[in-house]
């Protein structure tokens, strides 16, 4: 029941992070606002994510991982409901709604990892983070078709109807979720072991606005370009230099905020890097093609949703048989073959017109989906696997901050290189499209190069 109860609400976490985009337009409606406004809903849940997840190791080592995990789904809970409750006047209240989820989400997926590196013993490691895969995986690649098919109609169950509005989108995970922080002091154990931890106040103020300037810099370029020095350049150097400074110290104190000394693992650092190159590489075509598929193709939002999910079907099968795969070959020819798949499935995508049939971008999506699947599973395996034992909740923590610095970058280039070529080009959103494709190319093919260095190993003690 423990497993379940945690890929549920993992599951719902993960789907909360996707969500958006495919209710970009009907946002821009009802806010009155236009599609950069718009996608800060995204972008900053990113940066809540990239605060909360650095602080989650020494969480974790201190406090009980049953009443964590309470917390963070009482959270994610009243984060939902603040969203839901958001009047059309105001979309910061919808914002700090997003704020808040991310914040939970930021806890309790680095908790995840390392509650289930935990209970499996090592040689079924990869299986356990094929478990794992599935809400990593599935949960983001569901979240859009998920929106679409709530907004497509009004749905009715045993006498209750779900409104075909942006808001009974988030109604569903609201309940799992409070299903979830009903549930979760009976059946959560606590299977990570606690010790005292004296919290390093510069540490922690330094995590909170380093990573909070430096993302909060790359979010503000959806709004201000890379042009404006005071809210894009200025935040991410400030927030650079404060970074730099917290990775000093970290290699200073005996006890450390967040163990950085991880990253001078071979494996570690190389596994955890090509999971940020994976995941950079998924969200530049996650992100635009339901906008394409609706602005370009001119779908609904449900079919437009409708044509991601081949692609999630194949995240959910694929993640449990990769991981089977990894306790048997390890994770280098997995990441290879998972990287070339990625790389022949992404390429054609800077070449889709308006004219491009629909179930062509359905299949090309899915292909990519099949390769993330392989580097996904087998990255994080690979990666926490290479940690010392007593180090897992620091591994978990610092490969989800890499990961979460990967995506909101992601974000702000993708977002920013669309409208810039589209601009240049009279309008012509369909090059933004083409040039942001690209960038997903080179993120998989940079990807497919580095896994060549990996060192083969199936499991670590």
């Amino acid at each position: 029941m423990m497993v379940v109860l945690l890929l549920v609400s993992a599951f719902v976490g993960m789907m909360l992070q996707t969500i958006l985009a495919a209710i970009i337009p009907p946002l821009m409606h009802d806010f009155h606002i236009d599609i950069s406004t718009a996608q800060q809903g995204a972008s900053l849940f990113l940066l809540g994510n990239g605060i909360m997840i650095p602080i989650s190791a020494y969480l974790a080592t201190k406090f009980s991982t049953k009443w964590l995990h309470f917390a963070a789904y009482g959270l994610l809970l009243f984060g939902t409901l603040v969203i839901m409750i958001a009047p059309t006047s105001n979309y910061y209240i919808f914002i700090l709604g997003r704020i808040i989820e991310a914040v939970a989400v930021g806890l309790s997926i680095p908790l995840l990892q390392s509650v289930f590196i935990t209970i499996f013993p090592p040689e079924k490691r990869g299986s356990a983070m094929g478990l794992v895969g599935i809400a990593f995986g599935l949960g983001p690649a569901v979240g859009p078709t998920f929106a679409g098919w709530v907004m497509s109609a009004n749905h009715t169950f045993l006498g209750f109807t779900l409104t075909d509005s942006w808001r009974s989108i988030f109604l569903i995970p609201a309940v799992l979720v409070g299903i979830s922080f009903v549930l979760t002091p009976f059946f959560i154990k606590d299977v990570l072991p606690n010790r005292p931890m004296k919290l390093d106040i510069i540490s922690f103020i330094a995590s909170i606005f380093g990573f909070g300037l430096f993302l909060l810099g790359f979010t503000n370029v959806a709004t201000g370009g890379w042009g404006s020095i005071k809210t894009v350049i200025l935040p991410i150097l400030a927030g650079a230099l404060i970074i730099a400074y917290f990775i000093w110290r970290q290699f200073q104190l005996k006890e450390p905020l967040l163990n950085l000394r991880l990253f001078k693992i071979h494996n570690f650092s190389l596994a955890a890097t090509l999971t940020a190159l994976a995941t950079m590489a998924m969200m530049c075509i996650e992100m635009l093609v339901p906008t394409y598929l609706q602005n370009v193709r001119g779908l609904t939002v449900l079919y437009s949703s409708l044509a991601l999910l081949p692609g999630a079907l194949v995240m959910g099968v694929m993640q449990p048989l990769a991981g089977r795969a990894y306790d048997r070959i390890g994770g280098k020819r997995l990441a290879i073959v998972g990287f070339g798949i990625l790389t022949i499935g992404t390429f054609p995508f800077m070449f889709l017109t308006a004219k491009t049939p629909d179930i062509y971008t359905m299949t090309l999506y899915g292909v990519r989906m099949f390769g993330v699947a392989l580097i996904m599973m087998s990255m994080l395996a690979a990666a926490m696997g290479a940690a010392p034992k007593n180090e897992i909740a620091h591994a978990s923590a610092a490969n989800n901050t890499l990961r979460t610095i990967a995506s909101s970058l992601s974000v702000a280039l993708l977002t920013s290189i669309a409208q810039n070529v589209a601009s240049q080009n009279h309008g012509n959103i369909l090059m933004g499209f083409h040039a942001s494709f690209l960038l997903g190319f080179i993120l998989a093919v940079a990807g497919l190069v580095l896994s060549f260095f990996l060192q083969n190993r199936r499991t670590d003690a």
